[in-house]
């Protein structure tokens, strides 16, 4: 009888688990690719197993395989597969990367409706294994309650009083920078790591109370495993299978996640040392200070684990200055280029601030500014997509979404549409934003979204536009700046659109 139950429970266990292969990679995908096309959203055809990605990966790899010209135009360069599935195939289209079905929405009215859902605005698609060793619960990825209690306090850390309050931290940590390099004189720069090096600063001084030399390692090992995020973006992993092909991999990354949770162990163990001694109202300052209140909270319902409170701390260190450091490298290379821009922007400088520091006060009357950030996050945006997933079937429009779709919203085709913003959207036109954004986006809410949109939305943009305001200031008050002949266009996306080769500026003192 036992061996009977032992050869049935062995021919039981093959079969269901060809059944669950079979039901993931060719029922489901089959099912959606029904659906979706017979309210009109067609795509490419899904290849067995591996759906779309062997073939996103060539397109990629050939786009970027090589320097282009000059140029603005990044959407043909970063994101071929939209670009040509969009043409083929109509303003939305459905994609697969492996079985997963992506909706790419482009149709303003459409747009519109899911950006109207709360439930889809509410919906983070599954990471993947790296990214989730990256981000792990934070605010970022997570869901619910959990997302509810995260974000409020990531806006109590980013509310207006305390950017106020920060300011002269921020000044501080610019003219660090520019005191270097004066001291250095040399004219060329590679600005990309400067700025990176300046912005990790900021965000370890003010966020987490530390320095630059103190997170560096954190910064590091967060950037190697970015890279291997970025690497694995496009590979599918066979169910049973993946740990065993990918195992070198993932001893790489196991042992840098483990690294990174001693660094910040470290840091924790020393702030709540600080939390008991004479000090403790000093520790709560910074959002480290912050986090370890609510893991030390008595109610639940606020209280965080602490490998909560590592995974936002790992999630604000890549966060807090990856977008700022971007941002900077961008607009500094289109003034490079567009010097009577940059002249502009130093004539309003020396308006509004004189021979005086920024202030607090001043930064909103930066309007020629704010309309040349507004422009370089248009042609430039840090994240060229953002991703929401459907959980249940649910109906938008004319349309009703089934469950477990993943739908991406690709911000840098929408940002270059030259149906919304004319044929020359590929060019720089901050004048584009004289106006305001709502102005400039003509009643499509979906066509300017450098920051996400909806309860989502990045938390720390006012953070970032602001810091972006404090360090152009300074500099257009010290330098005049060109593109250097050593600089090659080689924009890539990491997660995050950025310079391949750096940003190389000549920069010659006022």
């Amino acid at each position: 009888m036992v061996s009977f139950l032992g050869v049935l429970i062995g021919l039981i266990c093959p079969i269901v688990l060809l059944f669950k292969f079979f039901h993931k990679f060719w029922w489901v995908p089959s099912r959606v690719k029904y659906v979706m096309s017979s309210q009109g959203i067609q795509g490419p055809p899904y290849d067995f197993i591996y759906g779309n990605t062997k073939e996103i990966y060539t397109m990629i790899k050939r786009s970027t395989g090589s320097a282009m010209d000059i140029s603005h135009s990044m959407f043909p360069r970063i994101q071929p597969h939209i670009d040509l599935w969009l043409r083929l195939y109509g303003k939305n289209v459905v994609y697969w990367k492996g079985p997963q079905p992506e909706l790419v929405v482009t149709e303003p009215e459409l747009l519109k409706e899911i950006m109207s859902v709360r439930e889809i605005s509410m919906g983070k698609q599954d990471m993947g294994p790296t990214l989730t060793k990256i981000f792990g619960g934070g605010l970022v990825f997570s869901q619910g309650d959990k997302w509810a209690k995260q974000r409020k306090l990531a806006t109590h850390v980013f509310n207006g009083e305390r950017l106020k309050n920060i300011v002269p931290a921020l000044i501080e940590s610019v003219d660090m920078m520019l005191k270097r390099w004066k001291d250095e004189g040399t004219e060329e720069k590679e600005v990309y790591q400067e700025f990176r090096m300046m912005t990790s600063e900021v965000i370890s001084r003010i966020v987490f109370g530390s320095s630059y030399e103190e997170g560096k390692q954190i910064f590091q090992k967060l950037g190697e495993l970015s890279q291997s995020a970025a690497k694995s973006l496009y590979k599918t992993r066979l169910p049973g299978f993946g740990k065993i092909l990918n195992i070198k991999e993932d001893l790489e990354t196991n042992k840098l996640v483990a690294d990174i949770r001693d660094i910040i162990m470290k840091m924790i163990r020393n702030r709540e040392k600080m939390m008991n001694s004479e000090d403790e109202d000093g520790s709560m300052t910074g959002y480290l200070g912050i986090l370890l209140k609510a893991h030390h909270d008595n109610d639940e319902s606020y209280k965080l684990s602490i490998q909560d409170v590592i995974d936002e701390c790992k999630t604000f260190y890549i966060a807090g200055h990856g977008t700022t450091s971007l941002l900077l490298s961008w607009v500094t290379l289109l003034l490079g280029i567009h010097t009577e821009w940059q002249e502009k922007a130093r004539e309003e400088v020396q308006e509004v601030f004189g021979n005086q520091s920024p202030s607090s006060e001043g930064l909103s009357r930066l309007k020629i500014m704010g309309m040349i950030i507004n422009e370089t996050l248009r042609l430039y945006p840090p994240a060229i997509s953002i991703t929401r997933k459907v959980f249940k079937e649910t109906r938008v429009g004319n349309l009703v979404l089934p469950p477990n779709l993943n739908i991406q919203i690709p911000s840098l085709a929408l940002h270059q549409d030259p149906r919304i913003w004319g044929e020359d959207a590929h060019l720089f036109k901050p004048e584009r934003f004289s106006e305001g954004v709502a102005n400039a986006v003509n009643n499509n809410p979906g066509a300017f979204l450098p920051f996400g949109y909806g309860p989502r939305n990045c938390v720390g943009s006012n953070f970032a536009i602001n810091e972006a305001k404090i360090t152009l200031s300074m500099i257009l008050k010290r330098y005049r700046f060109t593109i250097s002949p050593n600089y090659v266009h080689e924009p890539v996306q990491h997660l995050t659109l950025r310079p391949k080769s750096g940003v190389q500026i000549m920069f010659q003192a006022l």
